[in-house]
């Protein structure tokens, strides 16, 4: 972690500045790590000119009420929320999902997606079949921890406090979103805002008294001092110190700032809106978690279009527990968790969508949208889903895919593939193929095995 700290005169208490991220890694310095990135093209593992969003549904969705409605089933199976058609002929969601509905044809879902179990935990984002890491982790290590040109992180991991810093802390109850495996510590997730408003940690804010101008600034670190000691120091050292001058004092930082956003685009991505918080019932213990989905969901996937249209290969996105609809002490109703969890993933994801087609990054930008788990086919006495692991929803968009279709299908109640299962392994092999020429990265000298297992897996066909 590169940190940029002053302390206030008068004052004991240290303020950080500047975070960029795990820029060090078992000892090397910045310009090292990008000299390492860019010898690691010569054998081939350069990645397509893509990024992965991949957005955690905690809890466990179901499926009925998102994207495999069954309304010709008996009441107590069926879709609780109703239907509504979608620009794909015969094709309908859930009542709650009316923008996605609209998208549809610029979307594939999966409804013969099956995570195997009905465990809370991280799979298919973390878990048996990823070796124990986060993909992101796994992309780390095939293209480098920071990205050639910008320096940007490429495994990025952002939950609600990044955008709305009185946000509980991340939920790692179940697992956590950083894990690594075996592949170590070096390529885990860089996680911004977890202690502390994110905007002002990844912002130079130094006194011009101490500091003239940011040259200056590099100057003082002691890893760099001796780079940047003359003024013309610049002129005589090679693209690899001058990309990592850019990374720490140029525009990294500011893929971060949602202040640098257009308020326009900000304001058609917020959910915060759409469910008044006072309005959310404190009969459920997770009522706070349904706040900070609902207040920070449209503003953390406008964070990670950010990120990666400035250059990150991979951005977990998740908000606070809260698709395990039982209707117990903790947890909504199908019926009523829909509107506090259904209605802020509708409008967000619908939200993205549009802004990627306007920004032409379609084929840039690959979004994944699943949980661990699906929900019961038929609704508890309480009027809620229990856990259910043999049938889950998946949406995918993007990442230069073939969108506008409905993969699979499932059986009448909704809880079982009927075709051809599309497991975890699958799903992962799938994101690999977006990223890499598998053939290739097979190919690659050193590969550890537990990478190279995960190539072996067939992806989703009818996306390629």
């Amino acid at each position: 972690m590169l940190r940029f700290s002053d302390t206030a005169p008068g004052t004991l208490r240290r303020r950080d500045f500047l975070h960029v991220g795990s820029l060090a890694l078992g000892g090397l310095t910045l310009p090292s790590l990008l000299r390492a990135r860019a010898a690691a093209a010569d054998y081939g593992v350069r990645a397509a000119d893509k990024s992965v969003i991949f957005l955690f549904l905690h809890g466990g969705p179901p499926q009925t009420e998102t994207f495999d409605p069954k309304m010709g089933a008996p009441s107590g199976t069926r879709s609780v929320t109703g239907e509504i058609a979608t620009t794909l002929p015969g094709v309908t969601f859930g009542g709650t999902l009316q923008h996605l509905a609209r998208q549809a044809h610029r979307m594939a879902i999966v409804r013969s997606f099956t995570t195997g179990d009905g465990n809370h935990d991280l799979k298919p984002l973390v878990g048996r079949d990823t070796g124990g890491a986060n993909i992101g982790a796994i992309c780390a290590r095939l293209q480098g921890t920071n990205r050639p040109g910008t320096g940007l992180p490429t495994n990025v991991a952002l939950f609600p406090r990044v955008v709305v810093p009185d946000a509980q802390p991340a939920v790692r109850d179940f697992g956590r979103f950083e894990a690594t495996g075996s592949l170590g510590a070096g390529y885990a997730s860089f996680v911004p805002g977890e202690g502390g408003p994110m905007e002002k940690d990844m912002r130079l804010e130094m006194p011009l008294g101490r500091f003239e101008d940011r040259r200056r600034l590099l100057g003082s670190l002691d890893t760099v001092r001796r780079a940047f000691d003359a003024p013309d120091a610049l002129e005589g050292v090679d693209r690899f110190r001058a990309q990592a001058y850019d990374v720490i004092l140029g525009g990294a930082a500011r893929a971060f700032d949602l202040s640098e956003e257009d308020p326009r685009v900000i304001e058609r991505y917020d959910t915060a809106p759409l469910v008044p918080v006072a309005s959310i019932s404190k009969q459920w213990n997770n009522h706070k978690n349904y706040a900070d989905n609902v207040r920070s969901l449209g503003r953390l996937l406008l964070l990670a279009r950010r990120l990666c249209e400035a250059g990150c290969g991979f951005v977990t996105v998740t908000t606070n527990f809260v698709w395990d609809f039982h209707a117990d002490e903790n947890n909504a109703t199908v019926e009523e968790g829909m509107r506090y969890v259904g209605a802020p993933f509708d409008h967000a994801v619908a939200a993205f969508i549009e802004d990627v087609e306007l920004r032409g990054l379609q084929d840039r930008i690959l979004l994944v949208a699943c949980g661990e788990m699906g929900r019961t086919p038929h609704v508890n006495k309480k009027g809620g889903r229990d856990h259910w692991g043999r049938l889950a929803p998946l949406l995918l968009y993007g990442g230069g895919l073939k969108m506008g279709q409905v993969i699979g299908r499932s059986t009448h109640d909704a809880g079982e593939p009927a075709t051809e299962p599309v497991t975890n392994a699958r799903l992962v092999a799938t994101i690999l193929h977006s990223l890499f020429d598998i053939g290739k990265l097979r190919l690659v000298p050193g590969l550890p095995q537990e990478i190279l297992r995960l190539t072996e897996a067939k992806p989703i066909e009818e996306l390629f």
